[in-house]
Order: structure tokens, then C-alpha cells, then sequence
């Protein structure tokens, strides 16, 4: 089980970027051609917040079920900085993402207009990919580094 939903988190992470940057840029360009907010963007808009909310949960899944997070034994070096990490930063920070990210949809849906909704979208979901990015395990992380895709 733990192998299989490392292997979705892994796939569901460009699922989360993916549709998190198709939301800020139609929403930017929705704001720079003033566009109605059309049936499709709010879609975006839900399916987005739903992908990364499926994210988060098998991202708290895997959080009590790693090996390396329920590890209490005092580690060092790498493991130590990679330990860390993963039971503090990594998590801490994807829930505030999330948080902010649920915020941003809610507060775009229960907008009035289509320039404040796709301002709301766009600021609140980019504060929120910014976030995500520094939290991803990225291979070239000095953090902790993670190939691109688990198989």
C-alpha cells in the first residue's frame, strides 16, 4: 500500500501544478482581455481545489504511514536534514497551500463579477503554487532531494 500511494502522490503532484497554472493563467488572461467568468473556469476553478485536496489526503496518508516520519531515533546529517523536513516543512507548508488554495475558491465563487473572481484566483492560487513549489522534494533540493516520478 505504501509503495502504491507514493506512486500516486507522486502523479497527482503535476496533476496539482498542472492545474494550478492553468487556473492563474486563464485567470490572468481572463483579467487582461476582461472575460466573463465562464462555466469552464469555475470548473477549473473546483476541479483544481478538488485535485489538490485528493493530494493532501493521500499526502496526510503517507505521513503516517512513512517509515522516515514516524521515526523518532535521533539521526544525522542528511538523514537528520531529510528527517525535518518531511515531518515538519514538507507538511506544514502543503496544508498551508492547501488552506490558502481552499480560501482562494471559496472566495472566487462567492465573488461578484468576473474581474474579481479571476483576481481572487489569481492571487490566491498563485501565493498558494508558490508555496508548493518550495515544498516539493525536487531533485535538485538540497532539502531533500526526490526523483521527478516514483514508478
Amino acid at each position: 500500500m505504501y509503495s502504491t500511494l507514493l506512486i500516486l502522490h507522486s502523479l497527482f503532484r503535476w496533476l496539482v501544478a498542472a492545474s494550478l497554472t492553468g487556473s492563474i493563467l486563464f485567470s490572468w488572461r481572463g483579467i487582461k482581455h476582461h472575460l466573463p467568468f465562464s462555466t469552464g473556469m469555475d470548473q477549473l476553478r473546483h476541479w483544481t481545489a478538488t485535485i489538490a485536496h485528493l493530494q493532501l489526503m493521500i499526502g496526510l496518508t503517507l505521513y503516517f504511514k512513512s517509515p522516515l516520519t514516524r521515526l523518532s531515533i535521533p539521526a544525522s546529517g542528511n538523514m537528520r536534514q531529510e528527517l525535518m523536513f518531511f515531518k515538519y516543512a514538507h507538511i506544514l507548508m502543503m496544508i498551508i497551500s492547501i488552506i490558502l488554495l481552499t480560501i482562494g475558491s471559496a472566495k472566487a465563487k462567492r465573488a461578484e463579477g468576473a474581474a474579481l473572481k479571476y483576481k481572487t484566483v489569481l492571487i490566491w492560487y498563485s501565493i498558494a503554487l508558490l508555496i508548493i513549489l518550495a515544498a516539493i522534494p525536487w531533485p535538485f533540493s538540497p532539502l531533500a532531494a526526490r526523483p521527478y516520478m516514483r514508478f
